[in-house]
């Protein structure tokens, strides 16, 4: 066989080149892990606090840092090693909350290679033989720096006898020993270590000093990033440089050159949002058939049924911010933002409560059922339904009247229409009339009509309102619509900006206050609450009332 033929599986494979520091891709969050507690973003008040206790002298023996993923907890126990050993480029330094980064302790601890600075995983060293080992090893002095430092990473892992093994050290360690602790869950540290320990809570890291921080990287790495994508991976982020570092690593792979918030949500799944919006307009418009296709079609696609509910829950959430008049999610495109304003302007607080509610019921029921896809359809199911339904205080309104509550399933037919001459049908009042649509289905414009107008004047076949709240450009054109279908005659509605009573809701909870102002004037009543001066009223009983 010649030199040229291939091998029979005895020849050695051709020599490797293996990657060298220079051409060995390094990721975001390793290249760009602080080296200086001046790089350590959104900590100062941390830093100032070991700042001060370095320059008097009154360094602890053992610290623990604590604080969600990302956040800097390793990061800060590899400075505080670098500040504590740190000897100058002179090597006749002390320590400094500035190490200096060139002296060899500097370098060595940089590297991972220092041999007086022992890094621990808890989560896989969690016996008490490995903490025996620290125990005996801390007898000794250190090598070559000026104090032996164990950094222990997700501390709380360690079992119980290991923690017990350790108090007596941890109390009472030699003078050149220093314990640095970290743990994202520092419920699970027992009090006994805890107290033995001098303890920094890492924040989360805000958003707009991530943002800052996202952009000099990418700026360092010859990549043009939008502002709004980087605002966008802070705000994914949740507070961890980390997570946003990764995040920002993969977008710049996705992209090509430059990254734009579009292929930031696009990354990070939020492209089928406008699926989940387009649910939920067919949930609140009460289209049962069409809400079944909705779940099919997502089914069929391979959407989780759980993640559906969710997003559905996400946008509620962000329907409910708007209507609270809070900031926007910066993961939300500009067509999400104006459509959770329109919803935010047509749902009144007890609907959005409600939905939530019937939401989370589905979420849990989807987890726990044997078909997640049948859970979710009952799930959206019951949740049209009972939009349907009337409110409790409508519900005592009829139970008082006498009147048996009548619900319409939006798929059936509309109720048969009154002739003109049918005056009977003819609603007596505003309230009266918002009832009667309200049962006919149209729960969104009964929402208006109790939410967002007041009434000027009311009088068969004509109705003046003002707004109150921005309306539609169709609001009275459906209005009048409702109206026929409820009465079987033409009614004429107009809207003006002058005069107007308190809308139906204000008016129910200006009664309601003057209700429970009553009963607390009541002469009973004044006196259980001198007697007993913490209790409170909670509820009040209408027919007792």
């Amino acid at each position: 066989m010649d030199d040229e033929s291939p091998g029979l599986g005895l020849d050695l494979p051709e020599e490797v080149k293996k990657p060298d520091d220079e051409t060995h891709y390094r990721v975001l969050a390793r290249k760009y892990r602080p080296q200086t507690f001046a790089e350590l973003i959104g900590q100062d008040a941390m830093v100032q606090t070991l700042g001060n206790a370095i320059e008097r002298g009154r360094i602890a023996h053992a610290f623990l840092l604590t604080g969600v993923r990302g956040v800097g907890k390793t990061s800060t126990a590899r400075l505080v090693a670098k500040a504590l050993n740190c000897i100058g480029p002179d090597g006749q330094g002390g320590p400094t909350i500035n190490p200096c980064g060139v002296c060899e302790p500097c370098r060595a601890i940089a590297e991972g290679r220092h041999i007086d600075v022992i890094e621990m995983d808890a989560a896989s060293h969690t016996g008490v033989d490995d903490v025996r080992e620290i125990i005996e090893a801390v007898r000794y002095a250190s090598v070559s720096a000026r104090y032996k430092i164990y950094i222990i990473d997700e501390v709380h892992m360690l079992s119980k006898s290991a923690f017990n093994a350790l108090l007596k050290t941890l109390e009472e360690p030699p003078a050149h020993v220093k314990f640095l602790f970290a743990t994202t869950e520092v419920n699970k540290v027992p009090v006994t270590v805890l107290s033995r320990c001098q303890r920094f809570d890492l924040r989360r890291i805000p958003s707009e000093k991530l943002a800052e921080h996202f952009a000099n990287v990418a700026r360092a790495e010859g990549v043009d990033v939008e502002e709004e994508a980087l605002q966008a991976i802070a705000t994914a982020a949740e507070g961890s440089a980390r997570d946003g570092l990764s995040i920002l690593d993969q977008a710049i792979a996705h992209g090509e050159g430059r990254v734009t918030a579009d292929q930031v949500r696009d990354m990070l799944g939020q492209a089928d949002r406008g699926r989940v919006r387009r649910l939920l307009e067919t949930l609140l418009s009460g289209q049962v058939a069409e809400t079944i296709a909705q779940l099919d079609e997502a089914h069929s696609l391979g959407i989780d049924p759980g993640s559906l509910i969710r997003g559905l829950m996400e946008s509620l959430h962000a329907v409910t911010r708007a209507k609270a008049g809070a900031g926007a999610d910066l993961l939300q495109s500009a067509e999400e933002r104006e459509h959770g304003a329109e919803l935010a302007a047509r749902l009144s607080w007890g609907n959005l409560h409600r939905l939530w509610q019937l939401l989370l019921k589905g979420l849990e029921d989807v987890r726990i059922a044997p078909d997640p896809q049948e859970a979710a359809t009952m799930a959206l199911l019951r949740l049209i339904h009972a939009a349907e339904m009337p409110d409790p205080s409508q519900l005592a309104a009829m139970l008082a009247g006498g009147a048996a509550p009548t619900v319409t399933p939006s798929s059936a037919p509309p109720a048969p229409t009154a002739s003109p001459s049918a005056t009977a049908l003819i609603p007596s009042d505003f309230p009266a009339l918002v009832d009667a649509v309200e049962r006919q289905g149209k729960q969104l414009l009964g929402v208006q009509l109790r939410d967002h107008v007041g009434l000027v004047s009311f009088a068969p076949g004509e109705i003046i309102l003002k707004p109150l709240k921005p309306l539609g450009a169709e609001f009275a054109r459906e209005l009048a619509a409702a109206a026929k279908q409820v009465t079987g005659q033409s009614w004429e509605v107009r809207l003006t900006d002058e005069g107007g009573s308190p809308s139906l809701q204000q008016q129910e909870v200006m009664a309601e206050e003057r209700m429970r102002a009553a009963v607390l004037e009541e002469p009973n009543v004044k006196a259980l609450l001198d007697e007993f001066p913490d209790a409170t009223l909670e509820t009040i009983d209408r027919k007792e009332a």
